[in-house]
């Protein structure tokens, strides 16, 4: 198979995996906005009376306790979900400029670099601010495993980009 060959493939891998991340960052930036029937609908799977409370309760009192004061407090002050609104904007317009680097991945490797250091920044903000904020260590480990989980295919893309460059002669 020829050289053009094998950068044409793997480019379209590239942009496919680029592709798909851009999709995740849209989806989770959509789930922010209905936060509140989501939280109903997974405090009745996993809040206070459920089978779940049974095998892990630590974690359906903390479903439940979220689930009560996101009730509570748009109840009293739905200016405050506008907060998630904007959450989600954040994810959409990270997803815009993710756009760039599909569309022109090796020009564009600074996207990927930027959303690896992003990604990996999750851990320490999710550990820290967790903490601070009182969020049970067991919840901030899965808010660590988005960070770990958006890392590794920016990491492989990152990584078949150095290759592709160096291949072409256009190492940055």
């Amino acid at each position: 198979m020829s050289s053009h060959m094998n950068e044409a493939s793997t480019l379209r891998q590239i942009r496919l995996i680029l592709l798909l991340f851009v999709v995740a960052l849209f989806i989770s930036g959509a789930t922010a906005i209905p936060l509140r029937f989501e939280l109903r609908i997974l405090d009745s799977i996993a809040g206070e009376g459920t089978s779940i409370a049974r095998i892990w309760p630590s974690l359906a009192r903390w479903v439940t306790r979220v689930r009560d004061a996101l009730e509570e407090l748009t109840d009293k002050h739905p200016f405050v979900a506008y907060g998630y609104d904007w959450l989600a904007f954040g994810h959409f317009a990270i997803a815009v400029i993710f756009l760039g680097a599909v569309r022109d991945p090796v020009r564009n490797r600074w996207i990927v670099e930027a959303g690896m250091i992003a990604c990996a920044l999750v851990v320490p903000y999710a550990i820290v601010f967790g903490q601070i904020r009182g969020i049970p260590i067991f919840w901030r480990a899965i808010d660590t495993v988005f960070g770990i989980v958006g890392f590794i295919p920016l990491w492989y893309v990152r990584r078949k980009l150095v290759r592709l460059e160096a291949s072409q002669g256009t190492f940055k």
